[in-house]
């Protein structure tokens, strides 16, 4: 285990946490890596997207008492930009991201860089663990948990050791990061799965996801940014599938191509209606779905739910009707916007020939 390792012998390792009005959360993030054992973690960049909030001030005042803590100013606010900043001015030989609405395991720097020793991959991470402290939030973590919510990506599966496709933030050689040329800075969302397939091109086993590493999730608390995260969500992956035509997953189209045959079969059936294609039985099947998927979802992880999801009050947690209710909003909710996303982003691209966000 690295932690018998000195600072001599390990890799020095640069943490960043791009950023954006995190004041509710930075401060208990950055003590909680700064405290980490792993002996050789050389800086803590946080790339501040001009919050407006008191995120700058609280990250100046821990780098007075940490010099390893740093503000980098990211005027272009979106992630990828941020992280590329951090990319042109960490000194680490790891470059290591964080997010700052996830909790991470005491030993997580530990186990990133053991890992990237180990699997001689170019970017390791764990699982994307969701958990929550709000009703709804508790309804996407259990969303997560289905094939419809996750859509059998191996990064969402907490058992799974072994390469994949792309991973949940990720540990990266500082070296190979820069020779693939950092972030797509165009890619607003989705700038993970376009690098990751970069890296791919270059080796087909550069991805490796570890159940060691342990990070939790907290998703969106609303169903409003639920529906513009994966509204973006599907705009990036248009903008990445031109990008790799050929290492795609079909994960990412499925939205978009079951919704527009929906689509047309519907325009099909109203223009020919000898066809008597039922149409609104599809439709209908298709809306009461999410929710029978859902009840199954909630019925599996109820005597669970406690100790794996929830992160709230003990006296707030959610009935099983509310779980079943949000975890079905959401599970039909990403689909519809994830496949408006995509295709706003098509007609941009085929229509006004717009290859970027």
């Amino acid at each position: 285990m690295l932690n018998k390792y000195s600072i001599n012998s390990s890799p020095s390792v640069s943490l960043v946490i791009p950023t954006y009005n995190e004041a509710a959360n930075i401060e208990k993030l950055i003590r909680g890596f700064s405290s980490t054992l792993y002996p050789n973690l050389v800086e803590i960049l946080v790339a501040d997207g001009e919050s407006t909030d008191a995120t700058q001030d609280i990250v100046i005042k821990l780098s007075l008492e940490d010099s390893r803590v740093k503000v980098i100013h990211n005027p272009l606010k979106i992630q990828s930009a941020g992280l590329n900043l951090s990319l042109q001015e960490c000194t680490g030989d790891i470059f290591l991201r964080a997010d700052a609405h996830s909790d991470y395991a005491p030993d997580y720097i530990e186990r990133c860089v053991e890992v990237l020793l180990e699997s001689k991959a170019i970017n390791v991470g764990g699982a994307q663990r969701f958990v929550a402290k709000t009703p709804f939030q508790a309804g996407v973590a259990l969303a997560s948990k289905s094939f419809l919510g996750s859509g059998g990506a191996k990064y969402r599966n907490p058992n799974y050791n072994g390469y994949a496709d792309t991973v949940y933030l990720g540990c990266f050689w500082t070296k190979e990061l820069r020779d693939a040329s950092g972030f797509d800075i165009s890619q607003i969302t989705n700038q993970d799965a376009e690098l990751n397939q970069k890296l791919l091109s270059k080796n087909p086993q550069a991805i490796y996801i570890s159940s060691d590493i342990r990070v939790w999730y907290y998703p969106r608390k609303t169903w409003k940014s639920i529906c513009i995260q994966y509204f973006k969500y599907g705009r990036g992956r248009y903008l990445t599938t031109i990008k790799h035509t050929n290492n795609l997953q079909l994960r990412g189209k499925l939205p978009f191509l079951f919704i527009s045959a929906t689509l047309l079969l519907l325009l099909l059936d109203f223009i020919v209606p000898q066809l008597s294609l039922h149409t609104e039985a599809l439709i209908l099947s298709g809306l009461l779905f999410p929710f029978i998927e859902s009840l199954l979802t909630t019925l599996k992880f109820r005597n669970n739910f406690n100790t794996e999801f929830w992160r709230g009050k003990e006296d707030e947690l959610p009935s099983c009707l509310s779980l079943w209710f949000f975890c079905g909003v959401t599970l039909l909710t990403m689909p519809i916007a994830h496949f408006s996303g995509y295709a706003y982003q098509l007609l941009r691209h085929k229509i006004f020939q717009v290859n970027a966000w």
